[in-house]
């Protein structure tokens, strides 16, 4: 089993990276940022995160990213140079061009998950400004062979335990 925190939209806070990255670091074998942290890539508070550059961020990081884990190739990105926003579409065409099992991404600070195809959509939503809902979040997968537990939690720690959720997703 391996575990993935996924956070994204952080906006300028640092204490609360911090507080993730020290709350989970000896549970999950991966964190990553989906983008628009407006830190820059050698600020300490980004130690540890996987990160990549959204449309807020400034610096060295990549445009998007892909590493694998647990035998799921995750493709990460911001999204705001897919249109996330109004459509998956262009995202879901990266995605199977990337050959990626798990996409990672942030931009429109909703919160959500879906499998199109035999690839997982996620958006951990924003741990600073969320939208459509109150609470500013972070996500952490559970890989376990074809299962994918979707565990969501608040800034504060706290899981919703009413958005918990498990997906069935065959290995490529």
């Amino acid at each position: 089993m391996s575990k993935v925190l996924v956070v994204s939209d952080s906006h300028g806070l640092t204490n609360e990276l911090e507080i993730l990255r020290e709350r989970h670091m000896n549970e999950v074998d991966l964190m990553i940022h989906c983008g628009d942290s407006e830190m820059m890539p050698d600020d300490k508070v980004m130690n540890g995160y996987l990160t990549v550059k959204g449309n807020c961020d400034f610096g060295g990081y990549p445009l998007e990213t892909t590493t694998e884990i647990a035998g799921r190739k995750f493709f990460v990105t911001h999204g705001h140079r897919y249109s996330v926003k109004t459509s998956l579409m262009n995202l879901q065409y990266k995605a199977a061009e990337m050959g990626a099992d798990i996409v990672c991404f942030g931009h429109s600070h909703v919160l959500g998950a879906e499998i199109i195809g035999n690839t997982l959509f996620l958006n951990p939503g924003s741990i600073r400004m969320p939208r459509a809902r109150n609470e500013k979040t972070y996500v952490i997968l559970e890989l376990v062979d074809e299962k994918i537990k979707f565990f969501v939690y608040d800034s504060s720690g706290r899981e919703l335990k009413d958005l918990a959720c498990e997906f069935e997703l065959p290995k490529r």
